[in-house]
């Protein structure tokens, strides 16, 4: 199988008119989402994407580290919404990631709340959302989204047990480049179709295993307990505890109770 990837492999005949048009491609880069910032902080084209085949700094959400060797496939995109867009954007991009891999490796997806991707149970893809406001409007945003593509988990005994890779799943490898370019069109076309958020909402709600499950929420420095009720337009989780009591949850990371 040939996996090689370019910028020319990227772009030739992709149908998309702001996502991907511009591409910045490097086999090795400390981090996608540093470079991609810079980028937009100097104007860059919207829809520009940085991709990497490797993340020697790579950074996944509060500032944690994530893997990403070769075999995996790193990009983040340069977007600029509007305010009231800012919140979908986990959503767009959790949503456009699943549909790529069902898509390209016929493996049915799973989200978690806010942003993992999962197949059967474990994940295979991180992403981080990063803006800078100007008063009242977004300056930039950026969507870094970080895939296990032809990765040997057995090779990262740290991570085995709570994440796998396309290639484990399918059993071979697959063209990377093929999952890039499905990335760029599902990222257009659900962030031309935005709109109010509302569609996109229902199919990013619909998708998450999280919803009707015994979870454990650390938020920060709390640890909360509770069913996961469901989820409000913002995206935010509404946690019941077993007193009957309400938390509405921004962001955290989850862990299922009721999984083993």
């Amino acid at each position: 199988m040939v996996d090689i990837i370019s910028p020319e492999r990227i772009t030739d005949g992709l149908r998309t008119r702001v996502v991907g048009q511009r591409v910045l491609y490097f086999p090795s880069l400390n981090s996608t989402m540093e470079m991609a910032r810079r980028e937009a902080r100097e104007g860059a084209a919207e829809g520009t994407a940085v991709i990497a085949g490797e993340q020697t700094a790579g950074r996944g959400r509060v500032k944690r580290a994530w893997l990403s060797p070769r075999g995996s496939v790193s990009v983040s995109v340069v977007l600029y919404p509007g305010i009231a867009q800012l919140p979908y954007l986990i959503m767009l991009a959790s949503v456009a990631v699943a549909r790529s891999i069902e898509e390209v490796a016929g493996l049915q997806t799973q989200l978690k709340w806010p942003n993992d991707v999962l197949i059967r149970g474990r994940k295979v893809c991180g992403i981080l959302i990063e803006n800078e406001l100007k008063g009242s409007s977004v300056a930039w945003a950026v969507i870094g989204i970080g895939i296990n593509v032809n990765m040997k988990m057995a090779d990262f005994p740290e991570i085995a047990g709570t994440a796998t890779s396309l290639s484990d799943e399918l059993g071979q490898e697959l063209p990377r480049v093929e999952i890039i370019r499905r990335l760029l069109v599902e990222l257009e076309r659900l962030y031309l179709e935005l709109g109010d958020g509302a569609r996109l909402y229902r199919e990013w709600r619909e998708r998450l295993i999280t919803l009707g499950r015994k979870v454990k929420v650390i938020s920060g420095e709390k640890v909360l307990k509770g069913e996961a009720e469901d989820v409000s337009l913002d995206g935010s989780l509404r946690l019941k505890h077993d007193d009957g009591s309400i938390s509405h949850i921004v962001a955290g990371d989850v862990i299922l109770r009721d999984a083993g």
